[in-house]
Protein backbone atom coordinates (compact mmCIF):
# COMPACT_ATOMS: atom_id res chain seq x y z
CA UNK A 1 0.00 0.00 0.00
CA UNK A 2 2.77 2.47 0.91
CA UNK A 3 4.54 1.78 -2.38
CA UNK A 4 1.35 2.45 -4.35
CA UNK A 5 0.76 5.73 -2.50
CA UNK A 6 4.37 6.74 -3.14
CA UNK A 7 3.87 6.07 -6.84
CA UNK A 8 0.77 8.28 -6.95
CA UNK A 9 2.63 11.03 -5.11
CA UNK A 10 5.51 10.81 -7.58
CA UNK A 11 3.17 11.23 -10.54
CA UNK A 12 1.49 14.31 -9.03
CA UNK A 13 4.87 15.77 -8.09
CA UNK A 14 6.05 15.45 -11.66
CA UNK A 15 2.98 17.35 -12.83
CA UNK A 16 3.62 20.07 -10.29
CA UNK A 17 7.16 20.68 -11.52
CA UNK A 18 6.09 21.71 -15.03
CA UNK A 19 8.73 23.86 -16.66
CA UNK A 20 8.18 27.10 -18.54
CA UNK A 21 8.77 25.43 -21.93
CA UNK A 22 6.16 22.71 -21.27
CA UNK A 23 4.05 23.99 -24.18
CA UNK A 24 6.70 22.55 -26.54
CA UNK A 25 6.46 19.06 -25.08
CA UNK A 26 5.11 16.61 -27.66
CA UNK A 27 1.84 14.87 -26.72
CA UNK A 28 -0.33 12.13 -28.22
CA UNK A 29 -2.68 14.71 -29.79
CA UNK A 30 -0.08 16.67 -31.78
CA UNK A 31 0.04 14.38 -34.84
CA UNK A 32 -3.35 15.43 -36.26
CA UNK A 33 -5.42 18.62 -36.47
CA UNK A 34 -9.10 17.63 -36.33
CA UNK A 35 -9.62 13.86 -36.48
CA UNK A 36 -8.01 10.53 -37.36
CA UNK A 37 -9.26 7.00 -38.04
CA UNK A 38 -7.12 3.90 -37.66
CA UNK A 39 -6.88 0.24 -36.77
CA UNK A 40 -4.63 -2.55 -35.53
CA UNK A 41 -5.01 -6.28 -35.62
CA UNK A 42 -3.52 -9.77 -35.75
CA UNK A 43 -3.91 -13.02 -37.67
CA UNK A 44 -2.47 -16.13 -36.00
CA UNK A 45 -1.65 -19.75 -36.79
CA UNK A 46 -0.50 -22.08 -33.99
CA UNK A 47 0.53 -25.72 -33.85
CA UNK A 48 0.85 -27.49 -30.47
CA UNK A 49 2.32 -30.89 -29.60
CA UNK A 50 0.16 -31.30 -26.47
CA UNK A 51 -3.50 -31.91 -25.69
CA UNK A 52 -5.96 -29.15 -24.87
CA UNK A 53 -6.80 -30.46 -21.37
CA UNK A 54 -3.50 -30.15 -19.55
CA UNK A 55 -5.18 -30.85 -16.18
CA UNK A 56 -6.58 -34.32 -16.88
CA UNK A 57 -3.43 -36.40 -16.38
CA UNK A 58 -1.16 -36.41 -13.35
CA UNK A 59 1.93 -35.85 -15.49
CA UNK A 60 0.51 -32.83 -17.37
CA UNK A 61 -0.80 -32.34 -20.88
CA UNK A 62 -0.93 -35.56 -22.95
CA UNK A 63 1.03 -35.73 -26.20
CA UNK A 64 -1.05 -34.65 -29.19
CA UNK A 65 -0.80 -32.70 -32.45
CA UNK A 66 -3.31 -29.94 -33.08
CA UNK A 67 -3.42 -26.62 -34.91
CA UNK A 68 -5.49 -23.46 -34.74
CA UNK A 69 -6.09 -20.60 -37.15
CA UNK A 70 -7.61 -17.46 -35.67
CA UNK A 71 -8.00 -13.70 -35.74
CA UNK A 72 -7.31 -12.92 -32.08
CA UNK A 73 -8.32 -9.29 -32.40
CA UNK A 74 -9.13 -6.51 -34.82
CA UNK A 75 -9.50 -3.00 -33.40
CA UNK A 76 -10.88 0.13 -35.05
CA UNK A 77 -10.04 3.48 -33.49
CA UNK A 78 -10.93 7.12 -33.94
CA UNK A 79 -10.04 10.46 -32.37
CA UNK A 80 -11.98 13.71 -32.86
CA UNK A 81 -11.23 17.20 -31.56
CA UNK A 82 -14.37 19.12 -30.64
CA UNK A 83 -11.88 21.88 -29.93
CA UNK A 84 -8.11 21.80 -29.56
CA UNK A 85 -8.62 21.27 -25.84
CA UNK A 86 -11.50 18.74 -25.90
CA UNK A 87 -10.89 15.36 -27.57
CA UNK A 88 -13.12 12.31 -28.01
CA UNK A 89 -11.38 8.94 -28.46
CA UNK A 90 -12.89 5.54 -29.21
CA UNK A 91 -11.69 1.97 -29.85
CA UNK A 92 -13.91 -1.00 -30.71
CA UNK A 93 -12.34 -4.45 -30.52
CA UNK A 94 -13.50 -7.63 -32.26
CA UNK A 95 -12.02 -10.80 -30.73
CA UNK A 96 -12.19 -14.15 -32.55
CA UNK A 97 -14.91 -13.00 -34.90
CA UNK A 98 -17.16 -11.30 -32.38
CA UNK A 99 -19.65 -12.33 -29.70
CA UNK A 100 -21.14 -15.77 -30.17
CA UNK A 101 -19.19 -16.50 -33.34
CA UNK A 102 -17.28 -19.37 -31.77
CA UNK A 103 -17.35 -21.86 -28.91
CA UNK A 104 -14.65 -22.59 -26.34
CA UNK A 105 -14.00 -25.40 -23.89
CA UNK A 106 -13.42 -24.64 -20.20
CA UNK A 107 -11.41 -27.31 -18.39
CA UNK A 108 -11.32 -25.79 -14.89
CA UNK A 109 -15.02 -25.35 -14.21
CA UNK A 110 -16.45 -25.94 -10.72
CA UNK A 111 -13.06 -26.50 -9.17
CA UNK A 112 -12.44 -29.77 -11.01
CA UNK A 113 -9.73 -30.04 -13.61
CA UNK A 114 -11.14 -33.21 -15.21
CA UNK A 115 -14.46 -31.77 -16.31
CA UNK A 116 -15.25 -29.15 -18.92
CA UNK A 117 -18.14 -27.25 -20.40
CA UNK A 118 -18.74 -25.44 -23.68
CA UNK A 119 -19.09 -21.67 -23.55
CA UNK A 120 -19.67 -18.91 -26.07
CA UNK A 121 -16.43 -17.34 -27.28
CA UNK A 122 -15.61 -14.27 -29.30
CA UNK A 123 -16.22 -10.74 -28.11
CA UNK A 124 -17.12 -7.27 -29.30
CA UNK A 125 -15.83 -4.83 -26.73
CA UNK A 126 -15.74 -1.08 -26.36
CA UNK A 127 -12.07 -0.98 -25.47
CA UNK A 128 -11.87 2.80 -25.15
CA UNK A 129 -14.43 5.59 -25.09
CA UNK A 130 -13.36 8.74 -23.32
CA UNK A 131 -13.23 12.52 -23.47
CA UNK A 132 -10.05 14.38 -22.54
CA UNK A 133 -9.90 18.00 -21.45
CA UNK A 134 -6.50 19.57 -22.05
CA UNK A 135 -5.34 22.31 -19.68
CA UNK A 136 -1.61 22.13 -20.46
CA UNK A 137 0.77 19.47 -21.78
CA UNK A 138 1.49 18.50 -18.17
CA UNK A 139 -2.14 18.52 -16.98
CA UNK A 140 -5.05 16.80 -18.73
CA UNK A 141 -8.23 15.25 -17.31
CA UNK A 142 -9.85 12.20 -18.92
CA UNK A 143 -13.24 10.66 -18.18
CA UNK A 144 -14.75 7.51 -19.67
CA UNK A 145 -13.52 4.04 -20.56
CA UNK A 146 -9.75 3.67 -21.06
CA UNK A 147 -6.72 1.41 -20.72
CA UNK A 148 -5.40 0.52 -17.26
CA UNK A 149 -1.64 0.69 -18.04
CA UNK A 150 -0.35 -1.98 -15.64
CA UNK A 151 2.53 -3.91 -17.22
CA UNK A 152 4.35 -3.30 -20.46
CA UNK A 153 1.78 -5.09 -22.65
CA UNK A 154 -1.26 -3.19 -21.37
CA UNK A 155 0.60 0.10 -21.66
CA UNK A 156 1.84 -0.68 -25.19
CA UNK A 157 -0.53 -3.36 -26.43
CA UNK A 158 -0.42 -2.89 -30.22
CA UNK A 159 0.98 -6.09 -31.81
CA UNK A 160 4.00 -4.47 -33.48
CA UNK A 161 5.36 -3.62 -30.02
CA UNK A 162 6.28 -7.19 -29.04
CA UNK A 163 8.26 -9.78 -30.99
CA UNK A 164 6.23 -12.97 -30.50
CA UNK A 165 3.30 -14.07 -32.62
CA UNK A 166 1.21 -13.91 -29.41
CA UNK A 167 1.26 -11.51 -26.47
CA UNK A 168 3.67 -12.47 -23.68
CA UNK A 169 2.16 -15.33 -21.67
CA UNK A 170 2.95 -14.13 -18.16
CA UNK A 171 1.06 -10.87 -18.34
CA UNK A 172 -1.92 -12.54 -20.05
CA UNK A 173 -2.01 -15.14 -17.28
CA UNK A 174 -1.91 -12.72 -14.32
CA UNK A 175 -3.80 -9.66 -15.55
CA UNK A 176 -6.70 -8.75 -17.83
CA UNK A 177 -5.32 -8.17 -21.33
CA UNK A 178 -6.06 -5.68 -22.77
CA UNK A 179 -7.16 -4.18 -19.43
CA UNK A 180 -9.73 -1.42 -19.84
CA UNK A 181 -12.04 0.07 -17.22
CA UNK A 182 -14.33 3.07 -16.66
CA UNK A 183 -13.29 5.99 -14.48
CA UNK A 184 -11.47 9.30 -14.39
CA UNK A 185 -7.78 9.97 -14.94
CA UNK A 186 -5.22 12.74 -14.76
CA UNK A 187 -2.34 12.48 -17.23
CA UNK A 188 0.37 14.65 -18.65
CA UNK A 189 3.68 15.11 -20.41
CA UNK A 190 6.83 16.80 -19.20
CA UNK A 191 10.34 16.81 -20.61
CA UNK A 192 11.41 13.15 -20.40
CA UNK A 193 8.30 12.06 -18.45
CA UNK A 194 4.75 10.89 -19.04
CA UNK A 195 2.40 10.07 -16.15
CA UNK A 196 -1.15 8.76 -15.56
CA UNK A 197 -3.09 8.56 -12.30
CA UNK A 198 -6.63 7.14 -12.32
CA UNK A 199 -9.61 5.97 -10.32
CA UNK A 200 -11.55 3.16 -12.03
CA UNK A 201 -14.16 0.52 -11.25
CA UNK A 202 -12.52 -2.39 -9.46
CA UNK A 203 -12.20 -6.07 -10.19
CA UNK A 204 -14.76 -8.67 -9.11
CA UNK A 205 -13.54 -11.59 -6.96
CA UNK A 206 -16.12 -13.99 -8.43
CA UNK A 207 -13.85 -15.12 -11.27
CA UNK A 208 -10.46 -15.13 -9.54
CA UNK A 209 -8.83 -18.51 -10.18
CA UNK A 210 -5.73 -20.65 -9.86
CA UNK A 211 -4.94 -20.49 -13.55
CA UNK A 212 -5.43 -16.75 -14.10
CA UNK A 213 -5.09 -15.28 -10.59
CA UNK A 214 -7.09 -11.99 -10.91
CA UNK A 215 -6.82 -11.92 -14.70
CA UNK A 216 -10.41 -13.09 -15.17
CA UNK A 217 -11.76 -10.68 -12.56
CA UNK A 218 -12.48 -7.88 -15.01
CA UNK A 219 -16.19 -7.14 -14.85
CA UNK A 220 -18.29 -7.59 -17.97
CA UNK A 221 -19.77 -11.09 -17.69
CA UNK A 222 -22.85 -9.43 -16.22
CA UNK A 223 -24.44 -6.28 -17.68
CA UNK A 224 -24.10 -4.09 -14.58
CA UNK A 225 -20.60 -3.12 -13.48
CA UNK A 226 -20.40 -2.88 -9.68
CA UNK A 227 -18.26 0.02 -8.47
CA UNK A 228 -18.77 -0.23 -4.71
CA UNK A 229 -15.02 -0.85 -4.35
CA UNK A 230 -13.20 1.42 -6.83
CA UNK A 231 -9.52 0.94 -7.60
CA UNK A 232 -6.54 3.23 -8.04
CA UNK A 233 -3.86 2.88 -10.71
CA UNK A 234 -0.87 4.91 -11.84
CA UNK A 235 1.97 4.75 -14.33
CA UNK A 236 5.08 6.87 -14.84
CA UNK A 237 7.37 6.57 -17.87
CA UNK A 238 10.82 8.10 -18.20
CA UNK A 239 12.52 8.57 -21.58
CA UNK A 240 15.28 11.04 -20.77
CA UNK A 241 18.07 8.71 -21.92
CA UNK A 242 18.51 8.20 -25.66
CA UNK A 243 16.87 5.01 -26.97
CA UNK A 244 15.68 4.07 -23.45
CA UNK A 245 12.21 4.10 -21.89
CA UNK A 246 11.50 2.97 -18.33
CA UNK A 247 8.09 2.45 -16.79
CA UNK A 248 6.75 1.97 -13.27
CA UNK A 249 3.09 1.20 -12.57
CA UNK A 250 0.91 0.23 -9.64
CA UNK A 251 -2.65 -0.85 -8.85
CA UNK A 252 -4.57 -0.99 -5.56
CA UNK A 253 -8.18 -1.79 -4.81
CA UNK A 254 -10.55 -3.79 -2.60
CA UNK A 255 -12.76 -6.25 -4.48
CA UNK A 256 -15.05 -8.00 -1.97
CA UNK A 257 -18.03 -5.70 -2.50
CA UNK A 258 -17.86 -5.77 -6.29
CA UNK A 259 -20.29 -8.65 -6.57
CA UNK A 260 -23.94 -8.86 -7.58
CA UNK A 261 -24.91 -11.08 -4.63
CA UNK A 262 -24.31 -10.36 -0.94
CA UNK A 263 -21.18 -12.31 -0.06
CA UNK A 264 -17.64 -12.08 1.31
CA UNK A 265 -18.83 -10.61 4.62
CA UNK A 266 -15.93 -9.19 6.63
CA UNK A 267 -13.46 -9.60 3.75
CA UNK A 268 -11.64 -6.97 1.70
CA UNK A 269 -10.07 -9.00 -1.07
CA UNK A 270 -7.45 -6.32 -1.66
CA UNK A 271 -5.53 -6.56 -4.93
CA UNK A 272 -2.11 -4.85 -4.95
CA UNK A 273 0.08 -4.97 -8.06
CA UNK A 274 3.49 -3.49 -8.78
CA UNK A 275 5.11 -3.53 -12.21
CA UNK A 276 8.39 -2.26 -13.66
CA UNK A 277 9.58 -2.41 -17.25
CA UNK A 278 12.36 -1.12 -19.48
CA UNK A 279 12.71 -0.89 -23.25
CA UNK A 280 15.80 -0.17 -25.30
CA UNK A 281 15.35 0.56 -28.99
CA UNK A 282 18.22 1.69 -31.20
CA UNK A 283 18.50 1.64 -34.99
CA UNK A 284 19.07 -2.12 -35.19
CA UNK A 285 18.79 -3.54 -31.65
CA UNK A 286 15.68 -3.85 -29.47
CA UNK A 287 15.40 -5.27 -25.95
CA UNK A 288 12.56 -5.31 -23.42
CA UNK A 289 12.27 -6.54 -19.84
CA UNK A 290 9.48 -6.44 -17.27
CA UNK A 291 8.44 -7.77 -13.88
CA UNK A 292 4.99 -7.90 -12.23
CA UNK A 293 4.26 -8.92 -8.65
CA UNK A 294 0.76 -9.18 -7.23
CA UNK A 295 -0.75 -9.72 -3.78
CA UNK A 296 -4.32 -10.67 -2.86
CA UNK A 297 -5.53 -10.43 0.73
CA UNK A 298 -8.10 -12.91 2.07
CA UNK A 299 -7.30 -15.27 -0.80
CA UNK A 300 -8.19 -18.42 1.15
CA UNK A 301 -11.51 -17.04 2.37
CA UNK A 302 -12.37 -15.71 -1.10
CA UNK A 303 -11.70 -19.15 -2.57
CA UNK A 304 -14.02 -20.78 -0.06
CA UNK A 305 -16.77 -18.26 -0.81
CA UNK A 306 -16.34 -18.71 -4.57
CA UNK A 307 -17.02 -22.43 -4.18
CA UNK A 308 -20.48 -21.54 -2.89
CA UNK A 309 -21.33 -18.84 -5.43
CA UNK A 310 -21.82 -18.67 -9.18
CA UNK A 311 -20.33 -22.09 -9.82
CA UNK A 312 -22.08 -22.53 -13.15
CA UNK A 313 -21.14 -19.03 -14.36
CA UNK A 314 -17.64 -18.32 -13.15
CA UNK A 315 -16.04 -21.54 -11.94
CA UNK A 316 -14.51 -21.99 -8.53
CA UNK A 317 -10.84 -22.93 -8.43
CA UNK A 318 -8.76 -21.66 -5.48
CA UNK A 319 -6.91 -18.37 -5.93
CA UNK A 320 -3.38 -17.79 -4.65
CA UNK A 321 -2.18 -14.99 -2.42
CA UNK A 322 0.74 -14.00 -4.65
CA UNK A 323 1.48 -14.13 -8.37
CA UNK A 324 4.69 -13.30 -10.22
CA UNK A 325 5.97 -12.94 -13.76
CA UNK A 326 9.14 -11.59 -15.32
CA UNK A 327 10.38 -11.63 -18.88
CA UNK A 328 13.20 -10.55 -21.19
CA UNK A 329 13.27 -10.42 -24.98
CA UNK A 330 15.84 -9.09 -27.45
CA UNK A 331 16.21 -8.93 -31.20
CA UNK A 332 18.70 -7.63 -33.77
CA UNK A 333 18.00 -6.38 -37.29
CA UNK A 334 20.27 -8.56 -39.42
CA UNK A 335 19.20 -6.71 -42.58
CA UNK A 336 21.64 -4.00 -41.52
CA UNK A 337 24.48 -6.46 -42.16
CA UNK A 338 23.43 -6.86 -45.80
CA UNK A 339 22.30 -3.30 -46.57
CA UNK A 340 18.68 -4.36 -47.12
CA UNK A 341 15.85 -1.82 -46.82
CA UNK A 342 13.37 -4.05 -44.99
CA UNK A 343 13.99 -5.14 -41.40
CA UNK A 344 14.44 -8.75 -40.31
CA UNK A 345 14.73 -9.34 -36.55
CA UNK A 346 15.73 -12.74 -35.18
CA UNK A 347 14.77 -12.65 -31.51
CA UNK A 348 14.76 -14.66 -28.31
CA UNK A 349 12.51 -14.37 -25.28
CA UNK A 350 12.42 -15.89 -21.81
CA UNK A 351 9.44 -15.71 -19.45
CA UNK A 352 8.72 -17.01 -15.98
CA UNK A 353 5.23 -16.85 -14.57
CA UNK A 354 3.39 -18.42 -11.68
CA UNK A 355 -0.24 -17.61 -10.96
CA UNK A 356 0.14 -19.44 -7.65
CA UNK A 357 3.54 -18.16 -6.54
CA UNK A 358 2.51 -18.35 -2.88
CA UNK A 359 -0.68 -19.55 -1.19
CA UNK A 360 -2.00 -18.93 2.30
CA UNK A 361 -1.29 -21.40 5.09
CA UNK A 362 -3.57 -24.40 4.84
CA UNK A 363 -4.11 -24.08 1.09
CA UNK A 364 -2.78 -26.77 -1.24
CA UNK A 365 0.22 -25.82 -3.38
CA UNK A 366 -0.26 -25.76 -7.17
CA UNK A 367 3.11 -26.63 -8.75
CA UNK A 368 1.70 -27.14 -12.26
CA UNK A 369 1.06 -23.37 -12.49
CA UNK A 370 4.77 -22.61 -12.22
CA UNK A 371 5.81 -22.11 -15.83
CA UNK A 372 8.80 -20.85 -17.75
CA UNK A 373 8.89 -20.30 -21.50
CA UNK A 374 11.84 -20.04 -23.88
CA UNK A 375 10.98 -18.77 -27.35
CA UNK A 376 12.91 -17.78 -30.45
CA UNK A 377 11.81 -16.64 -33.88
CA UNK A 378 11.79 -14.02 -36.63
CA UNK A 379 9.99 -10.73 -37.22
CA UNK A 380 9.97 -9.53 -40.83
CA UNK A 381 8.84 -5.92 -41.15
CA UNK A 382 7.33 -5.61 -44.61
CA UNK A 383 6.60 -2.01 -43.65
CA UNK A 384 7.34 -0.16 -40.40
CA UNK A 385 3.74 -0.82 -39.30
CA UNK A 386 3.21 -4.27 -40.93
CA UNK A 387 5.07 -7.34 -39.62
CA UNK A 388 5.11 -11.06 -40.40
CA UNK A 389 6.04 -13.17 -37.37
CA UNK A 390 7.11 -16.75 -36.69
CA UNK A 391 8.35 -18.32 -33.46
CA UNK A 392 8.85 -21.59 -31.59
CA UNK A 393 8.22 -21.77 -27.83
CA UNK A 394 9.07 -24.43 -25.25
CA UNK A 395 7.09 -24.27 -22.01
CA UNK A 396 8.36 -26.14 -18.94
CA UNK A 397 5.96 -26.89 -16.10
CA UNK A 398 7.33 -26.90 -12.54
CA UNK A 399 10.96 -27.21 -13.64
CA UNK A 400 10.16 -30.19 -15.86
CA UNK A 401 8.18 -32.23 -13.33
CA UNK A 402 5.22 -32.21 -15.74
CA UNK A 403 5.19 -32.75 -19.51
CA UNK A 404 6.73 -29.85 -21.41
CA UNK A 405 4.65 -28.11 -24.08
CA UNK A 406 5.90 -26.97 -27.50
CA UNK A 407 4.16 -24.41 -29.72
CA UNK A 408 4.93 -23.10 -33.20
CA UNK A 409 3.28 -19.80 -34.05
CA UNK A 410 3.09 -17.65 -37.17
CA UNK A 411 1.12 -14.53 -37.83
CA UNK A 412 0.66 -11.13 -39.42
CA UNK A 413 0.16 -7.97 -37.40
CA UNK A 414 -0.40 -4.33 -38.31
CA UNK A 415 -1.17 -0.95 -36.85
CA UNK A 416 -2.09 2.08 -38.91
CA UNK A 417 -3.97 5.34 -39.14
CA UNK A 418 -6.04 5.22 -42.33
CA UNK A 419 -6.79 8.91 -42.49
CA UNK A 420 -6.15 12.06 -40.52
CA UNK A 421 -6.92 15.72 -40.99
Amino acid sequence: MKKIITLFALAFSLAGFAQSDSARVSTEWDSYQKFRIGSYGEMLYQHMNYGANRYKATDGAPRDNRSYLAIPRTVFAGDYKFRDDIILSTEIEFEHGGTGAAMEYEYTEAGEYEGFEVEKAGEVALEQFHITKRFAPWLNVRAGHFIVPIGITNAHHEPIFFFGSSRPEGEKALLPSTWHETGIAVLGYLPAFRYEVMVVNGLSPNAFSTENWVGSGKQGVLEDVVATNPAFAARVEYSGVKNLRMGLSGYYGHTAKNTTKPAYAGLKGTVSILSADVQYHSKNFTARANVIYGDLSDSKALSEENRKLFRSTFGATPVAKNALTYALEAGYNISSLFDLKTKLYPFARYEYYNTAQRVEEGVKEFPRFKRDVTAFGLNYYVLPNLVVKADYAIRRIDNGNYNSEHTFGAGVAYTTWFFSK
